[in-house]
């Protein structure tokens, strides 16, 4: 059983579904800032947590759930399943946002689910941890990375060109791994809905 907020504003255009990076939550600030923004674009928005609650204790010892990109992947999926079920969901375009190592879980399960993921966005995201999946993913692919996150930006290029699916990569200048500065998350969320908006529709 997964936790999760499903918040679907009125006339839903799409569905975004969050992947939340190592160590985070569905409460992360920083995705319900960004869940938020893309709300007020008129996109419904599921935030849940990709671990159970005792899977997160031994995470919070072990660090290696987080890792486990298959196993996020899964949970993505069947969260997915989920959607399909329920009838408010089920006739939804669905959209995936990945953040850090859910940035890899997201385009594995969009490789293994072409049919069901219309649109990708990784916010400071590992895509390389995709590995062999990253060139049978279908869906436009939006990766963004900080300006200041030199090594992250050295994986997101080196996935980028593995990639063979419609996709870019918007470099935010000043920017850190997290987006902590001043105004640079404001630009993940327009440049995230603006990308949703035109794939989800």
């Amino acid at each position: 059983m997964l936790e999760g907020n499903l918040l679907l504003p009125a006339n839903t255009a799409g569905l975004v579904l969050f992947a939340h990076g190592s160590g985070s939550s569905r409460f992360s600030t920083r995705n319900r800032y960004v869940a938020e923004q893309l709300r007020a674009a008129g996109l419904g928005t599921l935030l849940i947590d990709l671990l159970t609650q005792q899977e997160e204790q031994i995470d919070m010892r072990t660090s290696q759930l987080r890792f486990d990109i298959d196993l996020l992947a899964e949970r993505l999926i069947g969260t997915m399943e989920w959607l399909e079920r329920e009838s408010q969901t089920q006739t939804l375009k669905v959209g995936l946002f990945g953040a850090s190592t859910g940035g890899g879980a997201a385009l594995v399960a969009a490789a293994r689910r072409p049919d069901r993921v219309a649109a990708v966005v990784s916010r400071g995201g590992r895509p390389d941890l995709a590995g062999p999946a990253l060139p049978q993913v279908k869906a436009p692919t939006l990766l963004i990375v900080g300006g200041d996150d030199v090594p992250v930006i050295a994986m997101n290029r080196e996935a980028y060109e593995r990639m063979k699916s419609i996709r870019r990569l918007e470099i935010v200048s000043g920017a850190s791994h997290l987006f902590e500065e001043p105004g640079t998350l404001e630009q993940v969320a327009r440049l995230a809905s603006d990308w949703f908006k035109e794939y989800l529709r």
